[in-house]
């Protein structure tokens, strides 16, 4: 298990299916996430059952809080190259309550310490809705640089919206 000063990121195990079938059915939650078509409590059971081994590849963890032990989001590296070290970061916070309160900081700062010293990354990139404050704010805290914007790239609600692309250089991390 990796922890920080808030939260623990471990391993998904098939018994973390019901949180994120709940979170991925909560509109609130994936306002700024492309959500696809919706699934099953069964259907995310059997992907977390099916779910490839973390690896070099790709490295999905669970965010728990580390004073509780709750189950509250997931993160993960992947798209990893190893010829150019580079990797893109995915997170969210699933539990509402939770929004706010240090704990998607944390963990980036976690998954991203992760990411340069064990798996000898370079950069780690990330794609974020411009709209969305709360997450851009989160990645500017752990050192993340905004690189540039693809205009008109996410719609929601009938609107198109563009990306920030964001990224950290090893050494730049925060915290």
């Amino acid at each position: 298990m990796l922890t920080g000063d808030l939260v623990r990121l471990r391993a998904m195990e098939p018994s973390d299916a019901e949180a994120l079938w709940r979170w991925n059915s909560d509109p609130e939650v994936m306002r700024w996430m492309d959500d696809g078509y919706p699934k099953s409590l069964a259907q995310v059971a059997a992907r977390c059952e099916e779910r490839e081994a973390n690896s070099y590849d790709g490295v999905l963890l669970v965010i728990e809080t580390l004073d509780e032990g709750r189950l509250i989001g997931i993160t993960r590296l992947g798209d990893t190259e190893p010829e150019t070290g580079s990797a893109e970061l995915d997170l969210y916070i699933g539990e509402k309550d939770c929004w706010g309160r240090g704990y998607g900081t944390d963990a980036t700062r976690v998954v991203c310490r992760y990411g340069f010293d064990r798996m000898r990354l370079h950069s780690i990139a990330l794609w974020v809705v411009a709209e969305n404050a709360a997450a851009v704010r989160v990645y500017e805290k752990a050192g993340f640089s905004v690189d540039g914007r693809r205009r008109h790239s996410f719609r929601r609600d009938g609107r198109w919206h563009d990306h920030l692309i964001m990224t950290l250089l090893e050494g730049e991390l925060t915290g």
